[in-house]
């Protein structure tokens, strides 16, 4: 007889679709991943990086046995020895230097609830350096944040009230394949679909038509949309005049440009402008969805603030099937209280997108030891240069993973984590207002341990271990207390997901948490700063996500031999440069040698790439990008960089 289980579980990955999955086993052997019929939202679907995850779970590449570096390279060691000298190392430092001299890098692979405790254990032992900013969506909540007093996003299901839908900088089919049912549930009903991106993404084959505007240049699409609809007299006055402040000054920001000037600017056609008008005009509710490529610009915060006034003056914010919706807190549903941060106030920080040169120029104490789970930051932070030359800087790096991956090129340690599918956990998301549980499916590969795990082992080796080594059940009841409050049971949750309590449609009260109780438009425009011009360096990089990994999480073998770029077939032939061959792309920052794709569907001021592939495999698009930070939320600018490319 077949011995085959049936293991409901979420997706943990850097996703904000996190999907409710159906993990199948037979003799104690992962072979199926696939949607769980059962989840409210996904409701059985999955993108096919959950099937191949099955790979990345067997793969031979992955390491199962904690790692050491010696001089003659990689060693194998037992858990025991490795602890032993991170324990070691971080007494000594801190008895040294202090605490401070240690920085934890606690990145975004997993936001699980149980990953909370890792932070927990670093202020148990008296606070280290961490980081703040963010290398994706912090610059779209706090511009949100500016107009609405608190960014609340529109349930997803709430968009099946939708007439129509905006994906703004949005690529479900390749990032949130959630959300395909409903835009196609939304063209089926006679609806309407825009996708606006300087990029033909997969998602503009859903969509009635799509808008390339120019790098950066999106709030002047939002602009010219929202005069046209003035000069109709289709904003709605009632919203404007008793639940809006600023909009007379953002107005006068409008009068300075006719709508042409404002497509110039854009880049796009007056059609285009006049056709998301006629759009907010007549398929009403329409809902303007947010992605995140639309943060990597220093001042982002200009385009994100002018689509949410266009919201407003269209009457989209604050009714069912609308609003401006760009992400979900995901760690909501959590006490706070866990991270432990209220035990050492006042801790000294990194701005993580200049994680390099913060590293480098750290005094009072220098940063001696770095520890970094969930994260690649060689590979996928800016200048990948300066952060390699960071941490060969250390005393000891640790690195909690699954591969020798670039980060862990630079590793001292190397502690081998266990995947979703061999832990126990909580998962809230980023996507949606769902909190779904974490089952094992299988045993841990090889001598694999979950980061809980690990710190449990690491925290008995210091004179916090009481305080620190609980049950996994026993600090998820605490992590979890919120949901709890909630009315949520955390045992109905090991296998049924439990709703946030959030609104499905925000602000329909039209009572918002800013200083005024209103909306609040952006009351002052710079135009002239988004302009991003270099003759020396003509094209806008732009690294999308990639349709089959997720940000760097491959394997060696996974890569092509070199990462492929996409230009505009005019440009190549003006460059004299051929389809299909090498070419070196170059920044100010460093240069990057790759295949040269002609696409006459790209922008011929644009240079379209994948992120995340790895330098160690000839990839390794960020020594490309320089530290920047965004002006509001302290995002990384990827998407500011410029490049231009020769002959090999």
């Amino acid at each position: 007889m077949r011995d085959i289980k049936k293991i409901i579980t979420t997706c943990t990955r850097d996703c904000p679709n996190t999907c409710g999955l159906e993990a199948t086993v037979e003799g104690g052997r992962l072979i199926r991943l696939t949607g769980s019929k059962e989840h409210p939202l996904t409701r059985g679907l999955a993108c096919h990086k959950a099937s191949k995850y099955i790979d990345r779970v067997y793969s031979k590449e992955r390491i199962t046995t904690p790692m050491m570096r010696g001089a003659s390279g990689w060693r194998e060691a037992s858990w025991d020895e490795a602890l032993d000298v991170i324990a070691e190392k971080m007494k000594t430092i801190r008895d040294e230097d202090g605490t401070e001299a240690i920085l934890y890098y606690q990145g975004y692979g997993e936001r699980t609830a149980l990953k909370l405790l890792n932070k927990y254990f670093f202020n148990l032992f008296g606070g280290v350096t961490t980081l703040h900013g963010s290398l994706c969506g912090g610059t779209g909540q706090a511009s949100q944040n500016l107009d609405l007093g608190n960014r609340i996003s529109h349930d997803p299901l709430d968009h099946y009230n939708s007439k129509a839908m905006i994906l703004w900088a949005r690529n479900p089919v390749t990032t949130q394949i959630g959300l395909v049912p409903i835009i196609k549930d939304i063209k089926k009903k006679g609806g309407r679909i825009i996708t606006i991106d300087p990029f033909r993404n997969r998602s503009a084959a859903l969509s009635d038509l799509h808008i390339a505007p120019a790098p950066n240049m999106d709030a002047y699409l939002a602009m010219a949309a929202a005069k046209i609809l003035i000069d109709r007299g289709a904003h709605d006055t009632g919203f404007l005049s008793h639940h809006s402040a600023g909009f007379d000054a953002y107005k006068a920001i409008l009068d300075r440009y006719s709508v042409d000037a404002l497509c110039g600017l854009a880049g796009v056609a007056k059609e285009d402008a006049e056709y998301i008008a006629d759009t907010l005009i007549n398929f009403k509710p329409t809902s303007i969805l947010l992605g995140w490529g639309l943060h990597r610009h220093k001042d982002a915060h200009f385009t994100i603030r002018a689509i949410d006034a266009l919201g407003a003056i269209s009457g989209n914010i604050g009714v069912e099937g609308g609003g401006v919706s760009q992400g979900f807190e995901e760690y909501g549903p959590y006490d706070p209280k866990c991270w432990g941060d209220h035990l050492n106030p006042g801790r000294r920080t990194l701005l993580m997108p200049y994680v390099g040169e913060e590293l480098l120029n750290a005094e009072n104490p220098p940063i001696r030891m770095v520890y970094i789970t969930a994260a690649n930051p060689v590979c996928m932070a800016p200048n990948s240069e300066r952060v390699i030359e960071a941490l060969k800087r250390m005393e000891l790096v640790v690195y909690s993973g699954h591969f020798l991956d670039d980060t862990a090129e630079q590793a001292d340690i190397f502690l081998p984590a266990t995947t979703f599918l061999e832990e126990y956990d909580v998962m809230a998301s980023y996507g949606h207002n769902y909190v779904g549980p974490v089952n094992p499916a299988i045993k841990p590969v090889g001598d694999c341990r979950s980061e809980f795990q690990m710190f449990t082992e690491l925290a008995k080796r210091f004179s916090f271990k009481d305080q620190y080594c609980k049950r996994s059940d026993a600090w998820l009841a605490e992590i979890c207390a919120p949901i709890n409050a909630w009315g949520g049971d955390l045992d109905e949750l090991r296998h049924t997901p439990f709703r946030i309590p959030e609104p499905m449609a925000p602000y329909l009260d039209k009572v918002f948490p800013t200083p005024s109780g209103k909306f609040e438009f952006m009351t002052t425009f710079d135009g002239d700063i988004l302009k991003n011009d270099d003759e020396n360096y003509p094209y806008t990089l732009l690294s999308v996500a990639p349709f089959d990994y997720i940000c760097s999480e491959r394997t060696l073998a996974d890569h092509p031999p070199l990462p492929e770029v996409r230009l505009h077939p005019a440009e190549a032939e003006k460059l004299g440069l051929t389809d299909g061959r090498p070419v070196m792309v170059k920044s100010p920052t460093g240069a990057v040698k790759a295949l040269l794709c002609t696409d006459a569907s790209t922008r011929r001021d644009c240079l379209i790439t994948e992120r995340g592939g790895w330098i160690k495999a000839g990839h390794g698009l960020n020594r490309l990008t320089t530290e920047m930070v965004s002006t509001v939320g302290n995002g990384t600018p990827y998407y500011d960089t410029r490049v231009t490319l020769c002959r090999v």
